[in-house]
This record gives structure tokens, sequence and C-alpha cells, in this order.
């Protein structure tokens, strides 16, 4: 499967990635039940992402990981210390998950939400509908290698 992870590229970005250990980082920080969900259940290793930078200019697609590792507590919610610490969640009732991810590549620009506005064969892409705020989306094939043939890829 494919999927679309959003990010703040001031929170972290295709380059913290990149720079990361081995180039693999885990995805936190998560707090969509949704989204949770998917990181949980159907985020699997082998999986493509396009890494999608949000909140800031332009918006778009930096770059592409690859899932290594799939759905697994997230540590950060039994960290009173963090900003994503949960008081509901315990090791044995964990509430968030979080997925290993690997730097594949960036984008040699950011593919902006206009443009990818303007791909006849994105209009049913999730990222696309309004009010869609998920920061963890699914990719249909034909999406991916609409955008993976692009030009803005190194």
């Amino acid at each position: 499967m494919k999927w679309l992870f959003k990010s703040e590229p001031e929170t972290f970005s295709i380059f913290d990635l990149k720079k990361s250990p081995g180039g693999k980082n885990y995805w936190d920080g998560v707090r969509n039940y949704q989204a949770r969900n998917f990181l949980r259940d159907s985020v699997k290793v082998g999986d493509g992402v396009l890494f999608y930078h949000s909140n800031t200019e332009p918006i778009g697609i930096a770059g592409e990981a690859l899932v290594v590792k799939s759905g697994y507590p997230d540590p950060t919610q039994f960290d009173r210390k963090s900003q994503y610490y949960d008081e509901k969640a315990t090791p044995q009732k964990p509430i968030w998950y979080v997925v290993d991810v690997k730097f594949i590549r960036a984008c040699h620009e950011v593919i902006s939400l206009r443009k990818l506005e303007k791909i006849s064969a994105l209009k049913n892409m999730v990222v696309l509908k309004r009010g869609v705020r998920l920061s963890i989306q699914p990719v249909t094939e034909s999406e991916w290698t609409a955008i993976t043939k692009l030009p803005e890829w190194r």
C-alpha cells in the first residue's frame, strides 16, 4: 500500500528524516483516532510514503520514505515530559501508535498543493478534498505513479 504522511517541517522535515541515524525514525505525535488506526492496523513494512510538508509555504510533497517497522505503541504517550504525553495511556493499554520510516529521496523542489490540484489523475486524492485534515492518508497506486513521475524528484 501507499500513504501520504503530513508533517510541519519546523517540527520534522524530510531533511530531518534524512539526517536521522541510518535515515530512519519513528513517526510520532499522531493524535487523531482515524490516523492512529491506519498506523496501528493498516500501514505495513514495505509500504511507500509520500512525505508531505504542511503548514508552511509551499505546502506539498517534499519527498519519499519507506515503512521499515509496522505499528507499535508510541513511546511519547508515556513520557510526562513529552508534548505528546497522554495520561490515559498505559503500557498495558496503549492508545497511540507509531511506525518507523526510512528516507528514500527528497524532491528537488516541493510538489506544491497547487500543482497537485491541476493534475487530472489526482482529482480524487484524499489530500485534495476540502475539509480533510488527516495526517495519515491512503494513496492509490495510480496517484503514486502520477506523482512519482513528476520532474520535481531528485
